[in-house]
């Protein structure tokens, strides 16, 4: 029996959909030298995270190894794949390999933080390989909504694992490679040891449908509008982009992108050659002198982002272009669960304005980037994997996976973040548990979900702020009376008193009451005025705000 083992630890994106991180490695156990797919963000939400920019995984347990890791691999350049790359590599400091199209976005988020470019090299599709210490690691190209997304044909001494990444079964995805069955029964010939597999649409019953079969319904839809037209859908989805900004052409209309990302994901795809024969554009400038009647905006803001272009349209002007009665707004897109609120907000903005807007409920207007329930036993049923682990879900996605995997006698291993999972021999098994977290951007720092600093802010937002100012002087006595601010709470309560006089006054009393220990002990000092300044905010309003305690000394 062979001492070295086949591992594979996911570490972000495995028990929940966003930030994915996955590790491979192989070697002797605790000396494996390993591999990372994936490094992504997930987005924050004012509920559990506010303020912060962006979620990142805790990579604490590779920044500990990052001697043993041999490169980065990166399936495609959504935000849940990519957008970690440039917060995590001064740590990791690792090559980072992608197809052309995705290193394209990479290298910018690495410009961005001044990282060199040369970190990130240029991989060919399969059947070229890139040799990473035991790995041979292939970009096998397939279908998703975004261009050039793979998956990754892991070699190893121990077997072959396919790492599907997103994708779904589409034949005329419009831009980008089609789903390729030969490539994928050639590559599965000669036996995979594990599928580690997309699980998103796990629970969608019904074959997906192709990116193609939507493009007659938009253009009827833009053909019959009145007054300008403006549609958004996710930037990165470019096939998309381009069926709309067909569809405004063929109608007569001048097409306007707005939004940094819609800029910046088709400049990316024109450059790496995979977005041909894009309509032309002119500038929000030049649009104003056009009558809107021949205006298709293109804009950002599909999931409510309040600074996205959609959203400044909803409120008034953006540069310099605004929505009117008779105008039609388009959703070309799917509201990500938990997004629905700042969606929903848009729309009756919209509404207010006199403005027609069209949604996907009908269906004509979107199709999915993930493999449905029957596309993913496509894919098993060409790949015929040992083992099928399924990643990119939350729980129940997992787990539902893994029993289409049991009915058809393959393997399932559900392996959420932290687990690792043994793959040598022929029964895989859970090896170790790894502690796995969140680190959150926040402006220019990054620290753990876990430090305490976002629950503060929440404790804040729920329970409003109190500051109390004590100043003592050199005999260690009051000089004058304590005194409030308050940020965050009603100016009165049920005294009908200001608020801040009635803790003032209550603090004044607790301060005289004290004897000359406590007043010497700042930390006692501290405790007593913050309890005192809770309980009296607590009988005016019935809240006990967070309170900071500023004690100054003369002496």
């Amino acid at each position: 029996m062979s001492s070295e083992r086949l591992i594979y630890l996911p570490l972000g994106g495995a028990g929940e959909i966003g930030m994915n991180a996955y590790v491979y490695g192989y070697g002797r156990p605790g000396k494996e030298r390993l591999i990372v797919v994936d490094l992504g963000v997930a987005f924050p939400d004012m509920d559990t995270s506010p303020g912060v920019d962006l979620i990142i995984a805790d990579i604490a347990w590779l920044v500990e190894r990052r001697d043993r890791i041999e490169a980065i691999f990166v399936t495609h350049a959504h935000e849940d794949h990519v957008g970690g790359v440039a917060h995590t590599w001064d740590k990791l400091q690792a090559p980072i390999y992608a197809r052309t199209f995705t290193a394209n976005i990479a290298r910018r988020k690495m410009d961005e933080y001044g990282h060199p470019d040369d970190a990130v090299r240029i991989a060919s599709p399969w059947p070229e390989t890139i040799e990473a210490g035991p790995f041979k690691v292939g970009f096998q190209p397939i279908s998703h909504s975004i261009p050039e997304s793979s998956a990754l044909v892991i070699d190893t001494p121990a077997g072959r694992v396919v790492h599907s990444g997103d994708f779904k079964v589409d034949l005329t995805p419009g831009v980008g490679e089609p789903f390729d069955p030969a490539a994928f029964e050639d590559i599965a010939k000669d036996g995979v040891k594990a599928l580690v597999c997309d699980s998103t649409n796990v629970f969608s019953p019904d074959a997906g449908r192709s990116e193609a079969t939507i493009g007659p319904d938009i253009e009827a839809l833009v053909a019959s509008a009145k007054g300008m037209v403006v549609a958004t859908t996710f930037a990165s989805n470019v096939a998309r982009v381009k069926t709309l900004a067909e569809a405004g052409q063929r109608a007569g209309r001048s097409i306007v992108l707005l939004g940094r990302a819609m800029k910046r994901m088709v400049d990316a795809a024109q450059e790496t050659g995979v977005l041909a024969d894009f309509p032309g554009t002119v500038s929000p400038e030049a649009a104003r002198d056009i009558p809107r009647e021949n205006l298709m905006l293109l804009v950002t803001g599909s999931q409510g982002e309040r600074r996205a272009a959609s959203a400044q349209l909803a409120r008034g002007k953006y540069m310099g272009l605004e929505m009117q009665e008779g105008d039609m707004f388009l959703f070309s897109s799917k509201t990500i669960p938990g997004n629905e609120k700042g969606v929903i907000r848009i729309m009756n903005q919209f509404s207010e304005m006199g403005v027609d807007v069209v949604d996907d409920s009908s269906g004509k207007y979107h199709v999915s980037g993930h493999a449905n329930r029957p596309d993913l036993e496509t894919l098993h049923d060409i790949i015929k994997p040992q083992v099928l682990i399924p990643m990119h879900g939350e729980h129940r996605h997992l787990r539902e996976h893994v029993k289409i995997a049991d009915g058809k006698g393959i393997t399932g291993v559900l392996a959420v973040n932290g687990m690792m999972v043994d793959l040598s021999g022929n029964a895989p098994k859970i090896a170790e548990y790894i502690d796995t977290g969140r680190t959150y951007l926040d402006g220019s720092v990054q620290y753990g979900a876990m430090d305490g600093v976002v629950r503060d802010r929440i404790r804040m937002a729920l329970n409003g702020h109190l500051t109390v100012t004590v100043i003592m002087d050199d005999e260690d006595e009051p000089l004058g009376d304590p005194w409030v601010d308050v940020m965050g709470l009603p100016e009165t309560g049920n005294s009908r008193a200001a608020l801040v006089d009635v803790v003032e006054a209550d603090l004044s009393q607790w301060l005289g009451r004290q004897k000359a220990k406590t007043l010497r002990d700042d930390e006692a000092l501290n405790d007593g005025l913050r309890k005192a300044a809770r309980q009296s905010a607590f009988g005016e309003i019935g809240k006990k705000p967070e309170v900071t305690v500023v004690v100054s000394r003369l002496s």
